[in-house]
This record gives structure tokens, sequence and C-alpha cells, in this order.
């Protein structure tokens, strides 16, 4: 990109020789513009229209059930924008201690347990909401919202830019970049665009265990405004080999949000009146009883669409130059293990270390990158699915970020009857980060729900 084009079509005024574009203004696209901040120009296009003022707790569709951020995974996202913990604590996050056990039963009728971990608590709109307002703000970085890609430009062998089609006006123009970047979750459609452009197409793993996830939101009653996280699971053989598990998350506004899964007969269901028998099936889990008689404050949002899918992009032959996918374009996981923001954070780093090392504009530096993305996602998706891929096929073995999510998973939440009895969905670990303070965890029960106090709660 010529450095003398001062103005670009965002208003964005240039000052570095690249310019990238980012489809997708979620939270792995806006940590993408954040490492790739300094090292060009970044374009982030976003299919819909970014809310003006701070979002209601329903608006976006990311908040709809539960996700957890540790510690840990916070720092990875703090590495790229400083600044954005406190922003979240001050916004009604919560540092709370991660359940040191699960409500499920362990081999030989032994107890799982584990050393009290913390994370932060509150719900998907916040953890957006405060990344979307903080990653414009930095230097180079404009969003064109309410635009869509319609397709990419160049070739086979080069990437040029991005297609772009304005979703009020319908203008469609070209814009040109050099590089792009595809950070727009599991339903990216940049297979099919690399066939048009005359690539083979990508391979692709794909692991649906059937599992249903249903979230409904309360008011959090008198008496527990410093609840702990709760988290519990059936047995897997008592239900088709997966289990029902439930997630109880204290959010920010006084609230609970909620989330069960299940998978074949025994899933959960949009309706109300069946939400709380489903959490009360779950042998020693407390939910049900806690929400019994909470105000509900939402409908009951049901997710069908929970398939593990794995793009095997680095098998391409030729990989363009000028273009990377990352994150759930990649590796999209079941929400019964869910790995989203710790791969979205752990891509975004493997990015800019490799902008740093090597610098936007070396040989090969697409497909190095590329490489690097698949071997970050090999050992997450072998826990998730139970199916290893061969080092060989990934290039090389797991890469260290990659064992170490997968290390720190497991060593948070352990193994029970071969999957974690926590709801794996929920908890993202990427990095050791920032301390924060451990609030204690014995908070008394509601009088609803204390004659049946977990043990391991």
């Amino acid at each position: 990109m010529n450095a003398s084009r001062s103005t670009g079509p965002s208003g964005l005024q240039f000052t570095h020789p690249f310019l990238a574009v980012v489809l997708g203004g979620g939270f792995t696209g806006m940590l993408t513009a954040a490492a790739l901040s300094g090292y060009a120009d970044v374009i982030v296009v976003e299919r819909e229209r970014l809310p003006r003022t701070p979002a209601l707790p329903t608006d976006l569709p990311q908040a709809r059930h539960a996700h957890l951020l540790s510690a840990d995974g916070a720092r990875a996202v703090e590495s790229l924008l400083p600044g954005v913990t406190e922003r979240w604590l001050a916004e009604g996050a919560r540092a709370l201690p991660l359940p040191s056990g699960a409500s499920a039963a362990a081999p030989q009728g032994r107890s799982a347990r584990r050393p009290a971990k913390c994370l932060i608590a509150c719900s998907r709109d916040l953890l957006d909401r405060v990344v979307r307002e903080q990653v414009p703000a930095l230097d180079g970085i404009g969003v064109l919202d309410a635009t869509e890609a319609e397709g990419l430009t160049g070739t086979a062998e080069h990437i040029t830019g991005v297609r772009i089609r304005d979703t009020v006006t319908g203008r469609v123009r070209r814009l040109d970049a050099d590089l792009v970047v595809d950070a727009t979750g599991r339903h990216s459609t940049t297979p099919d665009r690399l066939m048009q452009l005359g690539l083979p197409a990508v391979a692709e793993e794909r692991a649906d265990p059937g599992i249903v996830s249903a979230t409904r939101i309360f008011r959090a009653p008198p008496g527990a405004p410093n609840y702990p996280v709760i988290t519990a699971r059936s047995a897997p053989e008592e239900h088709a080999g997966h289990g029902r598990t439930a997630t109880l998350v204290p959010i920010e506004g006084g609230r609970w949000l909620v989330t069960l899964t299940g998978a074949g007969s025994d899933r959960p269901s949009e309706h109300a009146d069946r939400f709380v028998p489903f959490a009360r099936r779950i042998p020693q889990c407390v939910i049900g009883d806690l929400i019994a008689d909470a105000e509900p404050l939402s409908e009951v949002h049901l997710t069908r669409d929970t398939a593990s899918r794995l793009r095997r992009y680095e098998q391409l032959r030729p990989w363009p130059t000028g273009f990377v996918a990352l994150g759930g374009a990649v590796a999209a996981f079941t929400p019964d293990y869910g790995q989203g923001l710790s791969i979205a954070a752990h891509s975004a780093l493997a990015l800019r270390q490799a902008l740093r090392r090597r610098g936007l504009d070396a040989p090969g530096f697409a497909r190095t990158v590329q490489q690097s993305l698949a071997r970050i996602a090999q050992a997450p998706w072998a826990d998730a699915t139970g199916r290893p891929l061969p080092a060989a096929a990934a290039g090389a073995r797991p890469s260290a970020a990659g064992r170490f999510v997968r290390g720190a998973v497991n060593g948070v939440l352990g193994t029970t009857l071969g999957r974690s009895p926590v709801c794996r969905a929920y908890v993202d670990v990427v990095k050791p980060a920032a301390r924060f303070a451990r609030p204690s965890a014995s908070v008394p029960l509601p009088a609803a729900a204390a004659r049946r106090k977990p043990a391991d709660h």
C-alpha cells in the first residue's frame, strides 16, 4: 500500500506503509485489529451495525450463552489491549474463584477436586462491548460497520483485497489491502471464496455430538450479591455418553445467567416451563432450586448449531499471499468444550509475534502464520473431539500455545469419566496472567436452595 494515500474509505488517516482489512468486528476481529495496530493501518469490516451507545444486556447475538474468562485468558487479551481488564471490572464484571470441584461422581466414587482458579464473570455482551469500544480508539484503526464482504479480489497466488457492499445503500466497491484477515467465526465463507479464485476445496474435520444449549437470565434474589459460579454435570454414561450440564454465572446488573446443555433425547428445550425441571434432573445440582423462584428476565435462547469444525487451511497448495484466516474461521468448538476465546487470543498473539519477527512484507508471511494457527488449534481439537491429528498433517507438533491451552484446561478442570465434569464451554484459559483479588467462595446459599447444597461447590 502506498503510504502517500492519506485518507481511506472509513475516514482513516493512513500513517503506515501497509493496509490490513479484518473481516468481522466481533471479539476475534477486534483482537486481530489490535494485534495489527502499529504494523499496519487497519480497517475492520463488520456486517452488522454496531451500537452507537452501550448495548442493552440482550442486544448482541453473542450474549446468549454463558462465558467465563479466566485471569489467564484476561492477561492474554490485556497484552493486546492494556487496561481492558480494569474496564471490564469497572463496568460490573467480577473476579471470582473458579469452582474447585464439580457435581459429578469421579471414578471409583472419588470426588474430582482441583485448586480454585480466578475468573472474570460477566455477560458476553460486556466482554465484547468493552473490546469494541477500546480497539477503534487505537491509532490507525477504523471500522466499516453495516458493510458486508462479498468476495476476495486477486488470484489463487495473491489476495489483493475484498469487494464490500454497504448493507444500507447496496453500493459495492473494491477495498485494496496488503493483508486480508478472516475473523468471521464458525460461519466463515472463506472456503467457497478461495475456490472461486481457483484454489482446491479446503479439507474439513467435523464432529457433531448433537449438543443443544439453552440459556435464560434471572434476577438474583436479595441476599446473593456475591454468589459464586456454579457448574455441574451428570454422568455421561447416563445420557447417551454426553450428560446434562448446568452453569450459573453471576453477571453484571444483579443477574444470574444460566446455561443448560444436553444431547440426543436428553436435551434442553426452548419452552420456559421445562427449563427448571431440566436443571433439577442433574444429580447433586443446586441450580434448579436456586432459579425455581427467581424472576426470569429473558426468554429461553436455544442453540442447535454446535458442531465442532476444523478447516485444514495449512494443507492448501499453494497458500495465497496476503490472506490469513484465524479464530473460529479455522477452529470452532462445540459448546461442551468451547475454546473460542482462547483460540481467538492465541491467534491474535501469534499474528502479532509474526509481525514483530518477520514483518508483513516478508516472503511467505501469510503461509507461516497460517501454519502456526493450525498448530495452535491442534491440541485443543484433539481433546475436544477425541480425534488426534497426526503431527505431520499439521506440519509439526502442537504449538506451545496449543499445549498450554490443553494443559491449563485439563489442569484446572480435571478429567472425569473421559470428559471434564465441569462445563468446559464456559472457561477459556490462555496464558498466565494478572493477579486478581479472590473473593471468598464460602457464600451462604439462599434459603430456597440451602437444603440441597452440593458438596463440591
